[in-house]
């Protein structure tokens, strides 16, 4: 009986293709990592360009006819203030464009409107693309009014100094979130792997030295690692990227005292994974599907403003989105981290939660 190289030929092919189909990792990166990248920037893409934000003067004609308009146009949000002294503060910040004040005046008879724009530096530059929207709904308005032979609006822009807002304000907190995040886990999943493996940690169970000293131990070589290299991006971003300490040295301080508590929730996740691996070429897998999904909806690249609201909330659970959030507010804002109570709040169930789970699945064998 002769050899048939075709049955071999698919013996060979059927066994290459289960092996496949036994990696998990393949799986995921081949067809639910890349669904995950569609639905990401597919709820991007139908987002509308946000909205300007603008406060209305309280000196402002709010009878206006321009003024109703601007509250149905959707390119522009009018955020409401109870005192004013709020409002300079998010304009100087730059977190809202411009105050409006709509100032009527008579001439010839007929009456105008002179529109004054109160924007600081620290916008960007938001007020003349702003402008350019008013200007648009003005003059839809006078082509309606027939009767109208020139311009009924004039606008006027005045912009006062402001915290100079650069790209590297919003990029650095996120790249130092994204750094720490696989860094840390990938550290501590496989180190804490190889070493159960190996029988090393449950020589270290049967010692006389306490768990919780043997954890630390291990673990501290590893943070005091990744500390020194957040402490390097943050002097090297600002020294020679002009990165915004705006408290100078207490800002770095307290950044830093940030990163740790960051750490440690970090150091949970990778005891995590470390026990529930059961092979090494796991690892890679459980450390993705926690970590990517953070890195595209936690404003590590972009803003997460630019998805829609039922993203967002999903958004503000993660606890990387709390700790940009948190590194971007003490940096530029000039906020402390007693201020920041929402996000380490945050931070700190995740914390609880985690190491609860620590608890019931570490594993020393």
């Amino acid at each position: 009986m002769s050899y048939s190289q075709s049955r071999a030929l698919w013996a060979i092919t059927k066994a290459s293709f289960k092996a496949i189909f036994s990696q998990p990792s393949s799986l995921f990166f081949s067809f639910l990592f890349p669904i995950i990248f569609i639905l990401i920037f597919g709820a991007l893409s139908e987002r509308p360009p946000e909205a300007y934000k603008v406060a209305i003067s309280p000196y402002s004609d709010t009878a206006s006819v321009l003024f109703d308009s601007l509250r149905l146009n959707p390119r522009i949000k009018i955020v409401p203030y109870a005192d004013t002294a709020k409002q300079h503060e998010d304009l100087i910040k730059g977190n809202i464009a411009a105050v409006l004040n709509i100032a009527p005046y008579n001439m010839d008879s007929s009456k105008y409107y002179k529109v004054k724009l109160l924007s600081s530096e620290a916008s960007g530059g938001a007020v003349y693309n702003l402008m350019r929207t008013l200007d648009y709904q003005a003059l839809k308005i006078e082509l309606d009014d027939a009767h109208k032979l020139q311009r009924e609006y004039a606008f006027i822009p005045q912009i006062v100094p402001g915290k100079k807002y650069r790209q590297i304000d919003f990029v650095l907190p996120g790249q130092l979130g994204f750094s720490i995040l696989f860094a840390t886990m990938f550290g501590i999943a496989f180190v804490f792997f190889n070493l159960r493996e190996q029988l090393v940690l449950k020589r270290f169970y049967a010692s006389p030295v306490r768990k919780i000293n043997i954890l630390i131990g291990i673990g501290a070589s590893r943070l005091v690692f990744q500390l020194i290299n957040v402490i390097v991006l943050i002097l090297f971003g600002h020294f020679f990227l002009k990165f915004t300490l705006i408290n100078g040295a207490l800002t770095f301080f307290e950044m830093i005292l940030l990163t740790v508590y960051m750490l440690f929730l970090l150091m949970g996740v990778g005891l995590i994974f470390a026990s529930l691996a059961k092979t090494d070429t796991s690892i890679p897998l459980l450390i993705n599907l926690f970590g990517f999904p953070q890195i595209l909806l936690s404003g590590t690249f972009f803003s997460i403003n630019v998805f829609p609201p039922w993203l967002q909330n999903l958004c503000q659970a993660l606890p990387l989105t709390q700790f940009n959030n948190a590194m971007r507010k003490i940096s530029f804002e000039g906020l402390h981290l007693f201020d920041c109570w929402k996000e380490i709040g945050i931070l700190g169930i995740w914390i609880v939660i985690v190491y609860l789970i620590v608890m019931k699945v570490m594993k020393w064998e």
